[in-house]
């Protein structure tokens, strides 16, 4: 019996090229990489799609990762919009507590502190994290080099690339599945 997962690598195989940016594009808006893993398709399993996206992020050129950065909200930073990208953020932040005024605080110093030296927003992937590990983390990366803090955060982006490509595939699933469910039991009455 074929998953969801594998029917949706089948769909994203096959679909127009246009539509394979739109489902990457979220993930990570740097066009070489997009074009890259579209080309490159059709993919065997979800393991080589996210090979070859791995392969296509490593490296980034510093244009690449400037233009990235753009699209990332600072950490502890109420993320608003309705777009792909804002609701991903918001998940990845869930381990940042909004009430908790210190970390907050902390935070948006480590934040400033960061911008000033390396004229850039502080990027962690930030799913799986507590705000603790993301202050401790931006602590420990103020003390880089920007040619030591360039690699880091080409790593990091990697990983928030990653991360939200497999999650698309695993949410377009349940979102099939969801619609699946409704044309097959509807309401009555209606």
């Amino acid at each position: 019996m074929r998953t969801r997962q594998a029917m949706l690598l089948e769909q994203f195989n096959a679909a127009p090229a246009e539509k394979a940016r739109e489902l990457l594009k979220p993930c990570l808006d740097v066009p070489r990489w997009i074009d890259e893993i579209t080309s490159a398709r059709p993919f065997a399993s979800l393991d080589d799609l996210l090979d070859t996206a791995r392969g296509a992020a490593d490296p980034f050129t510093s244009a690449e990762l400037e233009g990235a950065l753009a699209h990332h909200p600072r950490i502890g930073e109420r993320v608003s919009g309705q777009s792909t990208e804002a609701s991903m953020s918001r998940n990845e932040q869930s381990g940042v507590d909004e009430r908790d005024a210190g970390t907050i605080a902390a935070l948006a110093e480590g934040n400033r502190a960061y911008e000033e030296k390396f004229g850039r927003v502080f990027l962690i992937r930030a799913a799986g994290r507590t705000a603790d590990e993301m202050l401790t983390a931006l602590h420990e990366r103020l003390g880089h080099t920007p040619e030591q803090e360039e690699p880091v955060v080409g790593q990091q982006l990697r990983e928030i690339a990653l991360l939200r490509l497999k999650e698309s595939l695993l949410e377009q699933s349940l979102l099939e599945q969801k619609a699946s469910w409704s044309r097959a039991c509807p309401t009555r009455g209606a």
